[in-house]
């Protein structure tokens, strides 16, 4: 199972960055890789996560486990 989501990652990373992307330099390539980067942990909806980034995802499971503590 994990190398599904291993496998499904790198599909996208391929097929939305590196297949759209002709890099003149290593710096570039690592700026347009970290900018789509953020954009996939920030921004983007993922379904497997009820349609939440990832960001927003750890957000909400932290708020959940900070309340657990206080009750």
């Amino acid at each position: 199972m994990e190398n599904a989501f291993i496998e499904s990652f790198n599909d996208k990373l391929r097929n939305e960055c590196l297949n759209l992307n002709w890099f003149q330099s290593l710096e570039e390539a690592r700026q347009i890789i970290d900018d789509w980067r953020k954009d996939y942990n920030k921004t983007r909806p993922h379904s497997s996560l009820g349609d939440l980034a990832l960001d927003a995802s750890v957000a909400q499971l932290t708020r959940g486990a900070a309340l657990e503590h206080v009750f």
